[in-house]
């Protein structure tokens, strides 16, 4: 069975930009602010985000996301 690890993970370049700012530590409303864009969208690109990732919570995003290396 493959592990998260082995998983791809495909985002869009916004959602990568959401993910830049959620592992900076950035609220919704100050991703929202800082691209312009709504708060509703910024929800919208968290849950994929989190989907994609395969894990529960924001946290965990950001956990897996610096253990793969991810933003590097």
């Amino acid at each position: 069975m493959a592990s998260k690890e082995d998983k791809p993970i495909h985002l869009t370049k916004r959602q990568r930009e959401v993910l830049k700012l959620m592992i900076a530590g950035y609220t919704n409303p100050h991703i929202a602010e800082t691209l312009s864009i709504s708060l509703s969208t910024v929800k919208a690109h968290v849950s994929a985000i989190i989907r994609e990732f395969g894990v529960k919570t924001r946290i965990d995003v950001t956990r897996e996301a610096m253990k793969r290396g991810y933003l590097d």
